[in-house]
């Protein structure tokens, strides 16, 4: 026994010598001591075990291979972690270093595992897994990786994906430097470039689970931040945030946070039920322009105790393109030292509670002393309190004879129908107040707002009932406002429709008439009052024979304004015109619908020309190639097949708005225009193209294979021909490139310099031609652009054809992701020789 004992002191004592001959502390000012089995920090020691891990960079293979629980890379201690409990986490201790979670210098691309979209550095599946850096400075312990969007990654290349409840992170830095420098405080050779200047999506952390916190984190990234992504109830306590858009999460508390804005919609949304939540924070705002919290309209945000930092004028707002049922709340917020009201172009918009009892859900000042309310925000149904201020909370509860713990932070009105229609069935509404993270409070009593000229409104139980009183004859919009006596406010707006009438009776019945000049007019009347006004649905076709069988839609009208009017051109002949017209004023349904049929023989024309602005054009699918038709269609094409997406069989294009803009917009990637003229040689051709771009100056939603080609002396059916490009690539997250493509049976060759630009903004004309096998090229904006910015500020380039072919067909080719990320079409006009 005795020998026994001696030979484990003299292994004890032979590892700690071991252990200590060749280590020596990174930050010898805040050192951390390691003894094989142990390690001290900070005068406390921790016994390294299996739930206990250690990881530190210093230590070669030869050590960490010596015992057990030590690491020196965090992906291999990752690889022996195990389920924690919030009584006992499973904890990854880590010293001063600098940790790359993926190699920054492994030249290969990396790709989403399959059916995923998004490639990870690191996964896990482990509750109550805590990080922990051995410092207090964060910036001492780092975990980095350097790839995004098309750098280095095929996807938004993400550092970790953390499944389960529990995260948490304290005392480091999560960085991705794919777009901006590291530099190391403690040692230099550490320091690493970043990998490109052009922003891209290059993000942090999903953390899929409930109760994640951060704590003394630096969160670093620029594009698509993600610090930690996904969480129903997330805490970030003294982070530091420095991002551009689409970046935080949208379900959290920051409490003493600062945050470098560096674009001005650092949310892409926040939840809908209760959104974020800032308090006493910092913000210093780079953007130039107007500086948002949210991109999008899903849900609303609080600022309490918030500060603007920024060294030139600014107008602070919630939301882009506000709406009117969105509330956000505000509480002692300044900009350099200043109080101000956020959303001052839409001033409904903001709730200010300072001197509300409302301002109780986020803090509470009592003697002088304030205490932010992180308990009641975030301990949701399970007594949740990262922060440890219950018991605090309680105390003042009993104090003030209230309670401070059930408190809302957002009133959520919904309806079971967003239309009333006069003398019709009523809607019901339902008022709810919501704590953090959707959990439900007992209402309190509501003070309606709304106009008792359009509605009347019922209480039922817990419910209320909405009934039109409306007198118009037009459909209009109104919203309903409650509020509670503490101060939250809700909104919800509805179309009221005047009452269904039937349809109106032909007093004409259609037939169609021509004038000298090639219009067709379609002769109608209807039986209508004086307050009423036609709003019939006319289209147009064209057909080989009299019968509709083989007819194809060439004309609509929009919305209520029906288009009695149609221009022959050379495209007509030949052909059987039929207008159909379904009757219609603006308060009745749609009657039968009734056809009317004229032969085009000979149509005078003196040239061969296509101009349109795209407000009556058919944008539903139409697969058919002919000799004068539009196909309208979505195409994967050959040339970025690396990409992998799916083409839209059932819509790709919509005549919409956004923004104030109008114009013909691209639904979803790959959405593709073909026009094909009457005959099958042409010689020269003029395209002229005004467009408004919704990426201001990148065109589009990433670098990802994502272009625009405006195809001219093309062969339709074979996708043989030449194309000007307009394309967002890796180089600049404010610019595009433009340069001429050929293509043969679709494969597509380079034929010209690329010229990067800044004019692709909104408005964006476009002039493609041919003089004989030359190919030339114009564009600029009206938009104004910084003079001192050297890169193009106007377009002008030209390639040389093979040939002078005889293609005389038209094609738009998009590649991008749509909707919002659109290049909206709003003038064409092409010119054939």
């Amino acid at each position: 026994m005795r020998r026994t004992f001696i030979l484990y002191i003299l292994f004890y004592i032979t590892t700690f010598l071991y252990a200590q001959q060749r280590y020596t502390p990174l930050d010898t000012t805040d050192p951390v001591m390691f003894f094989g089995d142990r390690i001290t920090y900070q005068n406390k020691t921790i016994t390294l075990g299996a739930k206990a891990l250690y990881v530190d960079g210093q230590l070669s293979e030869e050590q960490v291979n010596r015992f057990p629980y030590v690491y020196n890379s965090i992906n291999e201690a990752i690889k022996h972690v195990t389920s924690g409990t919030e009584s006992e986490p499973m904890t990854i201790y880590i010293a001063p270093w600098v940790y790359w979670v993926d190699n920054p210098d492994d030249p290969n691309i990396r790709y989403p595992k399959k059916g995923e979209k998004l490639p990870f550095a690191i996964e896990t599946d482990c509750p109550y897994l805590h990080f922990v850096g051995l410092t207090t400075d964060p910036r001492n312990v780092v975990l980095g990786a350097n790839r995004g969007q098309s750098q280095g990654s095929y996807g938004n290349f993400t550092l970790m994906r953390c499944t389960g409840d529990g995260l948490a992170f304290y005392n480091l830095t999560l960085g991705n430097y794919c777009n901006i420098d590291l530099e190391y405080p403690l040692l230099s050779k550490l320091n690493r470039k970043r990998r490109m200047d052009t922003i891209t999506q290059a993000q942090l952390v999903f953390a899929l689970g409930d109760k994640n916190e951060a704590h003394n984190v630096h969160f670093l990234s620029r594009l698509n931040l993600n610090p930690l992504w996904g969480g129903k109830r997330t805490l970030f306590d003294r982070c530091y945030l420095e991002m551009t858009d689409d970046s935080l999460c949208k379900s959290a508390v920051y409490y003493k946070c600062d945050f470098t804005f560096f674009s001005s919609m650092p949310f892409g949304s926040t939840q809908p039920m209760g959104g974020a939540v800032l308090l006493d924070c910092d913000i210093w705002v780079k953007t130039v322009g107007d500086q948002y919290i949210s991109k999008s309209n899903r849900g609303p945000a609080s600022l309490i105790d918030v500060r603007y930092h920024c060294d030139h004028p600014i107008y602070l707002g919630w939301v882009r393109e506000p709406q009117t049922d969105l509330r956000f709340y505000q509480a002692n917020v300044t900009l350099n030292g200043q109080q101000i009201k956020l959303e001052q172009r839409n001033h409904k918009l903001t709730c200010d509670i300072n001197n509300r009892t409302a301002i109780d859900a986020y803090r509470i000042i009592i003697d002088g002393d304030t205490l932010y309310n992180t308990y009641n925000l975030l301990c949701g149904n399970d007594c949740w309190d990262p922060m440890n201020v219950r018991s605090s909370i309680e105390k003042i509860e009993q104090q003030l004879s209230r309670s401070l713990t059930t408190l809302p932070i957002h009133l959520l009105i919904t309806t079971s129908a967003d239309t009333l229609i006069a003398e019709g069935s009523a809607v019901t509404l339902e008022a709810k107040t919501l704590k953090m993270g959707g959990y439900e409070t007992q209402t309190p009593t509501l003070d309606f707002e709304y106009d008792k000229s359009l509605l009347r409104l019922e209480r039922q139980g817990n419910k209320f009932q909405l009934y039109s009183i409306s007198q118009r004859d037009t459909a209009c919009n109104t919203t309903i406002i409650a509020r509670t006596s503490s101060g939250l406010e809700g909104a919800h707006t509805i179309t009221i429709y005047p009452k269904i009438e039937p349809a109106p009776a032909f007093t004409q019945l259609p037939n169609l008439s021509t004038n000298k000049e090639g219009k067709v007019t379609l002769n109608y009347k209807l039986n209508l009052t004086e307050t009423k006004y036609d709003c019939s649905d006319i289209r147009w076709y064209r057909s080989p024979t009299a019968e509709d069988n083989d007819a194809i839609l060439v004309k609509i009208s929009p919305e209520k304004k029906p288009i009695r009017q149609y221009q022959l051109s050379k495209n007509d002949e030949g052909y059987y015109l039929i207008a159909e017209i379904s009757p219609r004023h603006q308060v009745s349904r749609f009657g039968k619908s009734i056809r009317t049929v004229m032969k085009v023989t000979q149509v005078p024309q003196a040239s061969y020309e296509l101009e349109t602005d795209f407000t009556d054009f058919p944008t539903q699918q139409q697969y058919q190639i002919k000799n004068g038709f539009w196909t309208v269609d979505g195409h994967h094409p050959k040339d970025i097949e690396y990409y992998k997406w799916e083409v839209d069989s059932v819509q790709n294009w919509y005549y919409g708005c956004i923004r104030g803009e109008c114009g013909l917009l691209q639904s979803t990637r790959g959405a593709r225009l073909r026009f094909t003229p009457i005959q099958s040689t042409y010689g020269n051709m003029k395209v002229d193209l005004q467009i408004a771009s919704f990426k201001a100056g990148q065109g589009f939603g990433s670098a990802t294979g994502q272009y625009m080609d405006i195809c001219i002396k093309f062969d339709t059916r074979n996708l043989t021909g030449y194309a000007l490009r307009i394309i967002r690539t890796t180089k600049y997250a404010d610019a595009v490139d433009f340069y001429f493509v050929k293509y043969t049976n679709e494969k597509i060759e380079q034929i010209s310099k690329a010229v990067t630009t800044i004019c692709y903004r909104t408005p964006c004309y476009i002039h493609i031609e041919n003089q004989g096998t030359l190919l030339k090229a114009t564009a600029r904006t009206d938009y104004p652009l910084d003079k001192k910015d050297t890169r193009a500020h106007k377009i002008d380039i030209s390639a040389q054809m093979d040939e002078c072919t005889t293609f005389g067909g038209f094609a738009i080719q998009h590649t991008g992701s749509g909707r919002g990320n659109s290049s909206c079409l709003q003038y064409l006009r092409i010119e054939w020789q």
